[in-house]
């Protein structure tokens, strides 16, 4: 079975030819509202973490892969298991669509397999997501790949000045290692 190709992605792991896409978008402020992103990163540090992205997924505990296109290889995101944890089979899932590729079904096709290769291939038990409680495509994506809402953090993101927003976790958690 092949887990990480779809009808229109494929995923697979970062090369060093990505160095200037991930300089851009890890730099790129716009898309920090989504993450946990604070500051720039350097391209030291990018062409490092290139080097080291090899590592297991059960030694690094993350997973980042990139998104591309089947059609023409071009790369439209990345999708990443970060915190992952092989005792009580979790791992928390997130996504990017570089804002020029959305709204053509790459994200859900992406997280679908993602979802797919986290139960049938690493066999966890679940997957979860943070995300902006003012974030509603995002909810809306994981909500259509069957994640549910299960907790609001109050006040977890302080965007500026002591202004703070709300965070939900979103859990999908396997029934029988089988994609929903």
């Amino acid at each position: 079975m092949e887990y990480l190709t779809g009808n229109l992605l494929k995923l697979r792991a970062p090369e060093p030819e990505d160095l200037d896409i991930l300089y851009q978008w890890e730099n790129d402020t716009s898309l920090w509202e989504s993450g946990d992103t604070f500051a720039p990163f350097s391209r030291y540090i990018l062409h490092e973490y290139l080097k080291t992205a090899k590592e297991d997924i059960y030694r690094a505990k993350q997973l980042r892969l990139m998104i591309s296109r089947k059609s023409d290889a071009e790369t439209v995101g990345m999708i990443d298991f970060t915190d992952f944890d092989p005792q009580n089979r979790r791992s928390n899932v997130g996504i990017l669509i570089f804002p020029d590729f959305r709204q053509k079904g790459y994200a859900q096709e992406a997280l679908k397999l993602m979802i797919n290769y986290g139960f049938r291939k690493l066999h966890l038990h679940q997957l979860y997501a943070y995300i902006n409680e003012n974030n509603s495509v995002s909810i809306k994506l994981f909500s259509g790949c069957g994640f549910k809402h299960t907790a609001t953090l109050q006040d977890w993101i302080n965007k500026y000045e002591n202004n703070y927003e709300n965070v939900i976790v979103m859990q999908l958690i396997s029934e029988n290692n089988q994609l929903r």
